[in-house]
């Protein structure tokens, strides 16, 4: 998960939520880059398979960096970024990205900035800019529905009765708002079919008038609506695997929700929250025993879900600590190489080839005599001692976009691409995510 941080201050214009020496990424990120070829690139980055390139591309997407030279490249950049932020799940974030860039000095930035709040429940900030800026508004049921919001029913409801009679919202539209304006006299008055992909006012307004809908076949950045409490316990836990799964969402936040309660049932979600809550009791108490027992099915279940790097985040630390055997000992120190502490991991000697490998490479020089799969052997490659390379600084976020790229393509079975990927990320300078990269190509991947 990616921590949000102040912005800093510089004499020259940035917009973004991590600074340099944070990222270890320079200023000037995107300076020197044609702003078709970021707008280009950047579809190709998304929908990474890897929880370290998903964590890189969040990295460059919320970089304090330098504005692109030409004001309207700039804005254009900037509402790319936070589109694609908001594809990823990254809801608050993005909204502090809007925040920091002033919302209202634009319409396209303000319609995304009513997106975000009203799917996080915040609609209050940008209703009430709307009221002083009534040209911001990215249509007319968004006018009238701030206005509501904001107190103001008789403009509101005159604004209603007006788009009406001139058919300017669209018949659900006008009914949604019917039931929003005047729930009472509206209650028997059936509401329009839910449509495939609604908009976050279209959501809002179904939940409003009491029939919520479903967020699993929606874009996850409706997910977020599922973590408060008005939401089942189950919903939260949906929400919150689907969002720590993009690495937007703190595991820790995660295993609060699995550890909340006693299950409510059994086969399917209820299943991992039992695993979990067995796991971490043995874990908890230090019993060796019980966690060699219970690690193996837990494990299993993280799998099944794509959460490996969650549950090492939560438990790699402790589980390095204990001297486990059978299968658990294997499954512990595939868990410790796979968190941010992978580089410390101690292994020791007698541990099978293919684990000894991944301890090599976590500690950047992967041992080719170790390598037993072609995976392996890319990687190794992608270690390889190499010439300098010269990348031009202003172009670092382009060069890192085409390494995502390659990456994605990697993930189709292309271990050159791998290869280039990794002596990329080297030459950045970007050595710890370079390992984390190969490390996670070879223990999640393998089972895939």
């Amino acid at each position: 998960m990616v921590s949000v941080t102040p912005l800093g201050t510089d004499t020259r214009r940035r917009i973004g939520l991590l600074p340099p020496d944070v990222t270890g990424l320079p200023p000037s990120l995107w300076t020197d880059s044609e702003p078709a070829q970021l707008q280009r690139l950047l579809p190709g980055a998304m929908g990474q398979r890897l929880p370290a390139a998903q964590e890189l591309l969040l990295t460059v997407l919320l970089a304090e960096a330098d504005d692109l030279p030409r004001p309207d490249d700039a804005m254009a950049w900037l509402i790319a970024r936070i589109d694609a932020l908001i594809e990823l799940g990254a809801v608050e974030p993005a909204l502090s990205m809007i925040a920091a860039a002033e919302p209202t000095r634009d319409k396209d930035l303000f319609a995304r900035w009513m997106t975000l709040s009203l799917l996080a429940g915040e609609e209050r900030a940008p209703c009430g800019a709307l009221a002083l800026r009534p040209d911001l508004s990215p249509d007319e049921a968004t006018r009238i529905f701030c206005l509501a919001r904001m107190g103001d029913f008789e403009t509101a409801a005159l604004l209603f009765g007006t788009t009406g009679a001139l058919d300017v919202l669209g018949a659900e539209r006008e009914t949604l708002l019917a039931h929003f304006l005047d729930p009472e006299l509206f209650a028997d008055e059936p509401l329009p079919r839910a449509p495939l992909r609604p908009d976050a006012l279209t959501f809002r307004l179904f939940a409003a008038a009491g029939e919520p809908l479903p967020t699993a076949p929606l874009p996850r950045a409706f997910a977020h609506t599922d973590l408060s409490d008005a939401a089942g316990w189950k919903a939260q836990i949906e929400a919150a695997e689907r969002l720590a799964r993009a690495g937007v969402l703190p595991a820790n936040r995660l295993l609060g929700l699995y550890t909340n309660r006693a299950p409510a049932a059994s086969g399917g979600i209820w299943d991992r929250v039992a695993a979990v809550q067995d796991f971490d009791r043995a874990l908890s108490a230090g019993n060796a025993a019980q966690v060699a027992e219970t690690l193996p099915p837990v494990w299993r279940s993280m799998q099944s879900a794509g959460l490996e790097t969650v549950f090492a985040d939560l438990f790699a630390a402790d589980l390095a600590k204990l001297s486990l055997n059978g299968p658990a000992r294997n499954i512990a120190w595939r868990v410790v190489l796979l968190s941010r502490e992978s580089a410390e991991a101690d292994l020791p000697h007698d541990m099978p080839a293919p684990l000894m490998f991944l301890a090599s490479l976590a500690q950047g020089q992967p041992d080719a005599d170790l390598a037993q799969t072609d995976t392996g052997r890319a990687v190794v490659d992608g270690f390889a001692p190499q010439a300098d390379r010269s990348l031009p600084p202003g172009q670092s976020g382009e060069e890192i976009l085409k390494v995502l790229a390659r990456l994605s393509e990697a993930g189709r079975g292309d271990l050159s691409a791998l290869t280039s990927a990794l002596r990329t990320l080297r030459a950045l300078g970007l050595e710890p995510v370079a390992r984390q990269v190969a490390l996670q190509s070879l223990i999640i991947r393998a089972r895939e």
